[in-house]
């Protein structure tokens, strides 16, 4: 096929914007795409530094590669990259690897905290210990958490994410069809500072996951392509699922999904998140009397730890 815009062979179809693009040109797309995302999420940014997750993996690649050419020119702002290890055999161990070799290819810092440390247990512990609560649900809350805390450490004003056009329609369905107003308020991108929360961004929110992981193979990133392996037991597979019938169905579904949940947001219909309040167990920013993360913990020591005898 022929690129939309050249005579050059296309690399990538484009259904929902019934267009098809040359390496050249898909690449401008993207950069074009982040470039707003950024305009649009932190306008006149004043400077500091920016934490960005990376795990190590395609998406998180791709947002820091694009990152730094954002805001790389910039004397007054500093880029630091945060990884989470949340114990997880044979699957964070390469995606780690993976991180450490981007960052010293683009000269960036890399500062990695472990759940091992911070939280006592990790994700295979708590597996383990709670076999009939998928892994994706306590993972996911101490991953969140150690992100700010570690954010918060290097005083970052902002944090970028991984998310892409996919990660978001899938999250904005899967609030939608819970009725969760709550959640579909607070979803990155943020608008928004609340104490004790870096706010998080997400330049890729225009860029469909299949086009994120083209990018990041055309432009050489060095990333890992592993699956999580608690991945299957996922609740939100079924919306992933969904979101790709939709789009392959009605191509735009996810853009529309998008559009949809910001129209929803700018006319107050989904409710403003408000300050949050604080943890009573760990201080840390709570929507009640206690964090979700501090639940989970609760709910894994009994069973991991050794009993006084035990001990002994």
């Amino acid at each position: 096929m022929e690129c939309t815009l050249c005579p050059d062979t296309a690399v990538v179809d484009q259904p929902y914007a019934g267009a098809r693009l040359c390496e050249k040109h898909f690449r401008r797309s993207v950069g074009e795409r982040v470039r707003r995302e950024f305009h649009r999420q932190i306008p006149r940014f004043p400077g500091g530094t920016i934490a960005i997750a990376l795990s190590g993996g395609k998406d998180s690649s791709v947002a820091l590669v694009e990152t730094q050419r954002y805001f790389g020119r910039r004397p007054n702002v500093a880029l630091v990259a945060i990884s989470v290890d949340e114990g997880i055999a044979g699957y964070r161990s390469p995606t780690l690897r993976a991180a450490e070799r981007l960052t010293a290819q683009l000269g960036i810092e890399h500062r990695i905290v472990r759940a091992e440390d911070e939280l006592g247990t990790t994700t295979d512990r708590a597996a383990a210990a709670l076999p009939a609560t998928i892994p994706c649900s306590f993972c996911g809350v101490w991953r969140r958490r150690l992100l700010n805390d570690l954010a918060r450490r290097v005083d970052a004003r902002a944090l970028v994410l991984g998310f892409n056009l996919d990660d978001l329609a899938q999250t904005i369905l899967m609030n939608l069809a819970r009725g969760d107003l709550g959640r579909l308020s607070r979803m990155a991108p943020h608008r928004t500072r609340q104490p004790g929360l870096v706010p998080r961004i997400a330049p890729l929110a225009d860029v469909p996951e299949r086009e994120v992981y083209l990018y990041a193979r055309l432009s050489g990133l060095p990333f890992d392509h592993g699956e999580c392996p608690y991945a299957a037991r996922a609740a939100r597979n079924v919306y992933r699922e969904v979101v790709w019938r939709l789009e392959e169905e009605v191509p735009g579904t996810r853009h529309a999904l998008r559009r949809t949940h910001r129209e929803l947001v700018d006319a107050g219909l989904v409710g403003h998140p408000g300050a949050p309040g604080r943890c009573l167990s760990c201080g840390a920013p709570s929507a009640g009397t206690r964090c979700r993360a501090c639940d989970y913990l609760d709910r894994v020591r009994p069973v991991t730890e050794p009993t006084s005898a035990e001990a002994a």
